[in-house]
């Protein structure tokens, strides 16, 4: 059986622009591994998020295809598509995206509640995850009573919650000061690699790439492979 997560084959993305199409992805081809972290830079505008977005099942392609878990997500309804990403991704956004009329825990249980996860069960998991981010004494409060990295924490402690087989993160840090933002990352990394997960990380930082088994560089809608740890 493959190792393979995630695979992308010929993958192109193409918009309208007026009487214009724009090719944001050119014949794209990448293969994530089980618990390998993969970082994917670019300049602004190079279409690193739209790929992100194509290997989470968030977008379709305009032609080709991704792969999730050997299962084809163009061949997929959407309430197929829906449950393949329930249970084997999870999302880090640059933004925390969490319900502010939640606490932490219950953002935390949220994900395996949807799953129909007995309330109890959910709630012994999230409360694990968020005292593995450090997040023990916080999980009554509300995102408007927590700063910004704390948010971040619980967005991680949250994609974690369902043990995916890989995180999809976009920028997670990029809305952080920069002492958060090395310790937000180095949490992620942390949890990665004790849950064995793949990560995939968009980012501008090149420390923060440097830090990943391999770096993947998107330049005019083409992938290049940068580095190998």
């Amino acid at each position: 059986m493959s190792d393979s997560v995630l695979n992308a084959q010929a993958l192109c993305k193409s918009f309208h622009d007026g009487t214009q199409n724009l090719d944001v992805l050119k014949s794209v081809n990448v293969s994530i591994q089980a618990g390998e972290s993969v970082a994917i830079v670019g300049a602004s505008g190079s279409g690193k998020s739209t790929l992100l977005h194509l290997l989470g099942g968030l977008d379709q392609p305009s032609s080709g295809k991704v792969e999730l878990m050997s299962s084809d997500l163009s061949r997929c309804s959407e309430k197929k598509l829906t449950q393949l990403r329930s249970k084997y991704l999870g999302f880090v956004y640059q933004f925390h995206h969490l319900l502010p009329e939640f606490t932490a825990l219950e953002n935390v249980m949220m994900p395996l509640r949807i799953q129909r996860v007995k309330k109890s069960i959910a709630r012994e998991k999230a409360v694990a995850l968020l005292e593995q981010v450090g997040l023990s004494h916080r999980l009554e409060h509300k995102p408007a009573e927590l700063s910004g990295g704390e948010r971040q924490r619980v967005a991680i402690a949250r994609a974690l919650v369902t043990e995916p087989a890989c995180i999809l993160a976009d920028e997670p840090t990029g809305n952080l000061d920069s002492h958060t933002a090395d310790e937000i990352f180095q949490t992620l990394v942390n949890m990665q690699k004790e849950h064995e997960t793949a990560l995939v990380i968009v980012t501008h930082d090149p420390k923060l790439a440097a830090k990943m088994d391999r770096t993947l560089t998107m330049k005019d809608g083409c992938l290049q492979s940068d580095k190998t740890a």
